[in-house]
């Protein structure tokens, strides 16, 4: 009898759990680029039909909120409106971008169970559709950045173009956010309602509704620097900060730029573990 060969020995991995196939499925879902555009404009059909102004339902509430929150606490801090308004107004547009794409990253897979257990597509494919589908709210809400603009003009300069990149760089961030999120979320369900208070959290946490000139005098300037060990608040500046035609610091990008590969490292570590198991545990 010939003895065992080492290659016989050799633990084999499963096939559906390497790199390469989590690369397969994040490539092979981007190709389906006619699915989830359709079912990304889908969604925000379906959530307003029968309604007259449809999505701009959702332009006025935000409108409304940035207008209310930059005149409220513009008067109360003793700011400038005219100055204070464009930058609470993009803050809020912006945010809702980021807050969204992490809250509905987390439930991605549990809403679309149906679709997971009955059409085969890769797994990506309902990420990659969430994140057009806030591209395609935030592009309804930055119509009140530039109503505001009209009426409070700011001085803008060629550096406003970096909120393009800026843009894609928040996209590509959902992309890994909804992945890491939506499958420990699947796996435990208290991850979705846990995102939710974090999230709330950081909110006050972000430069918002407030800026370091309202804590100047005040003894919190202190404060102020907290709001930097807030990743959100860099992802939100690298947009904001061009288009109030302000002076961006290269620091900002440097954070936000070192959070996208450590995050695109878990998502890929993510996908290879356990993207097969997701059908399993929605």
């Amino acid at each position: 009898m010939s003895a065992p060969s080492v290659v016989d020995d050799a633990p084999i991995e499963s096939s559906s759990r390497t790199f390469k196939r989590a690369f397969q499925d994040l490539r092979e879902g981007f190709g389906h680029r006619e699915l989830w555009f359709h079912l990304g404009w889908q969604d925000i059909k379906q959530r307003y039909r029968r309604s007259v102004l449809g999505p701009f339902w959702i332009t006025i509430a935000t409108g409304v909120s940035a207008i209310a929150m930059g005149v409220l606490y513009g008067t109360l801090f003793n700011l400038d409106v005219a100055t204070f308004l464009p930058y609470v107004a993009l803050g809020f547009i912006i945010w809702n971008l980021i807050s969204g794409s992490i809250l509905e990253g987390a439930d991605v897979f549990m809403s679309n169970e149906g679709l997971i257990k009955q059409l085969p597509t890769p797994l990506s494919v309902h990420v990659y559709r969430l994140v057009w589908r806030q591209m395609i709210l935030f592009a309804h809400n930055i119509v009140i950045y530039i109503g505001i603009l009209i009426v409070f003009p700011q001085p803008l300069k060629w550096t406003a173009i970096m909120a393009v990149p800026a843009l894609a760089l928040i996209a590509i961030n959902a992309v890994w956010v909804s992945l890491v999120f939506g499958i420990l979320a699947t796996r435990y369900r208290d991850i979705a309602p846990l995102l939710g208070s974090v999230v709330q959290l950081l909110f006050f946490m972000t430069p918002i509704i407030w800026t370091e000139k309202t804590l100047e005098g005040t003894g919190n300037e202190g404060r102020a620097r907290i709001a930097e060990l807030n990743p959100l608040y860099h992802f939100l500046d690298i947009v904001r900060t061009p288009l109030l035609g302000g002076d961006q610091q290269l620091y900002h990008w440097v954070i936000v730029l070192a959070v996208t590969v450590v995050g695109w490292a878990l998502a890929l570590v993510a996908m290879r573990n356990y993207r097969s198991r997701v059908a399993y545990w929605v």
